[in-house]
């Protein structure tokens, strides 16, 4: 399978170039399960052996996709997913005081989610969604994915031109890490909500008076 998918990846690299690093990316970003960063380290594998490719190019193409996929995300998250949440959320339980933690929350440490966000397999697809879903500032939003999407983009694209086929070794290890860390951290802070929700309502409702539709 993974065979399968690499050669069919190769095949649209080669076929369209830079604007297949750009796209790949730019899908992901925007929340669909993609081939994203396998795309990327293909490509750089290829502008390493290869050197038809430019390096740079190639990192530009991955984080213009990455910035761009992720403000798609963020504004799907901001208009539909909040209005969804905000219209049925408290069937399961998300009633405006506990839609006002998480934009609370994602006011204080939304940067932080963001930006390391695109360094961790399971949340690069949904950290844009969810903070459009809570109201992050979008100039706060776009400063954050911008610094995240550019450091992603050169530290995978100079790792894969630099170490060739050997990064498969490391790819695989580090995803699988990150995976369990991320699993940790929203545990974590899931523990930690539940344990402190009444502190965290009650800082929330006052750092946010009023109706929740002013912000």
């Amino acid at each position: 399978m993974f065979y399968v998918a690499t050669t069919t990846l190769q095949h649209y690299l080669a076929t369209y170039g830079y604007l297949a690093v750009f796209i790949f990316v730019a899908i992901e970003s925007a929340g669909i399960p993609f081939p994203g960063e396998t795309m990327l380290l293909i490509a750089a594998i290829d502008a390493g052996r290869t050197h038809q490719l430019s390096i740079v190019l190639v990192i530009v193409a991955a984080a213009s996709g990455a910035i761009i996929g992720d403000n798609i995300g963020f504004f799907v998250g901001r208009e539909g997913g909040y209005r969804v949440l905000r219209r049925y959320g408290r069937y399961i339980g998300f009633n405006e005081r506990r839609l006002k933690v998480g934009i609370y929350m994602f006011r204080r440490h939304g940067g932080k989610v963001v930006f390391f966000g695109r360094f961790v397999a399971v949340l690069r697809a949904w950290a844009a969604f969810l903070a459009g879903v809570n109201r992050m500032k979008w100039s706060h939003f776009l400063l954050f994915n911008a610094l995240g999407g550019i450091v992603w983009a050169t530290l995978y694209g100079l790792g894969g031109y630099l170490l060739g086929k050997n990064i498969d070794r490391l790819v695989g290890p580090v995803g699988t890490v990150t995976i369990v860390l991320a699993a940790i951290i929203i545990i974590a802070t899931l523990i930690f909500v539940w344990r402190n929700e009444r502190q965290l309502e009650e800082r929330a409702e006052e750092a946010l008076p009023g109706p929740i539709e002013k912000y």
